[in-house]
């Protein structure tokens, strides 16, 4: 269970920010014992490796701060982020972690399938940043974006390391995922129901006006 979680919780990362999952687990397993990637993924910890990822994720950082760059960089990273959480799922799965003393048990037979989870659970916290995102840009004219890009970086980093150090905790991260979604959700149909009431009065009092 904790290596589903860990998985998890790496690949709900990669829907915030494509390289920070991959990162975390790159400079964990070639500085610190704290996290053994499994064979087939210690490339992750190779030297070259690292420095494109870090190369990739300041350009991340500064493209997902401007507004309307950020919507463009969001359209790009549709195929980019659901990449890195079936990657960060996949490597994620089977390492030995501190917190994980039976690598590889989970989906040992079929290894296309870890990646397959990643895949859709990064893309599914990306298509929700992606929708979030033009609301808070909407309501705050753009100066909301850096703030807001900053917050899922942070979080990003926070859901990688506590998915490596303590993955019980990732459920309450996919928790708070869960309720954002239902509330985006519920704040859109309610928008649309407003505006179709709206135009429904509007109608209704054109229609009594006077030939």
């Amino acid at each position: 269970m904790l290596e589903v979680l860990t998985g998890s919780g790496l690949a709900a990362s990669a829907g915030l920010n494509a390289y920070i999952p991959l990162l975390s687990m790159g400079l964990l397993a070639r500085y610190t014992e704290v996290i053994q990637l499994p064979a087939g993924w210690q490339w992750l910890g190779d030297g070259w490796v690292i420095a494109i990822l870090v190369a990739l994720l300041a350009v991340e950082l500064v493209a997902d701060k401007v507004p309307v760059v950020d919507h463009v960089n969001d359209v790009v990273q549709t195929v980019v982020r659901p990449t890195a959480g079936g990657l960060a799922f996949g490597a994620g799965a089977g390492s030995e972690t501190v917190t994980v003393s039976d690598p590889g048990s989970f989906f040992a037979s079929n290894e296309w399938v870890p990646v397959v989870v990643g895949v859709v659970l990064a893309l599914g916290v990306h298509l929700l940043k992606s929708a979030v995102r033009p609301v808070i840009n909407a309501a705050t004219a753009g100066v909301g974006a850096p703030v807001a890009s900053t917050a899922e970086d942070a979080t990003s980093v926070l859901m990688s390391l506590v998915a490596i150090l303590l993955p019980v905790l990732v459920l309450v991260f996919l928790l708070a995922l869960v309720f954002a979604a239902f509330w985006l959700v519920r704040r859109r149909t309610h928008r649309r129901r407003d505006r179709r009431d709206r135009r429904t009065a509007r109608t209704t009092d054109t229609a009594g006006l006077p030939g």
